[in-house]
């Protein structure tokens, strides 16, 4: 039952990250669809848990983790620095 709790929790969230960074993809102009989002929103989320993995919690991790999720949007998007960050903070 925790199995499924947790597997619910992490789909609804990549949903709805996947919905924000569409919208904000899509407010700066791009054209790609919603698996694109979907796709960045779970890469976001491996590369977190990948980082937090061997890096463990804090703001460095958190750092290198945000910064390799912006060259991932850059590279999915076709976009640049500037671009992927207002994407990520939106």
């Amino acid at each position: 039952m925790v199995l499924l709790e947790v597997l619910l929790g992490f789909i609804i969230r990549l949903v709805v990250s996947a919905v924000i960074i569409y919208l904000a993809a899509k407010l700066l102009g791009e054209g790609e669809g919603f698996g694109t989002a979907i796709s960045a929103a779970l890469i976001g989320s491996v590369i977190f848990a990948i980082v937090s993995y061997f890096m463990g919690a804090g703001w460095i991790a958190s750092l290198v983790s945000g910064i390799a999720w912006l060259i991932a949007l850059g590279l999915m998007y076709d976009i640049g620095w500037l671009k992927s960050f207002a994407i990520a903070v939106v």
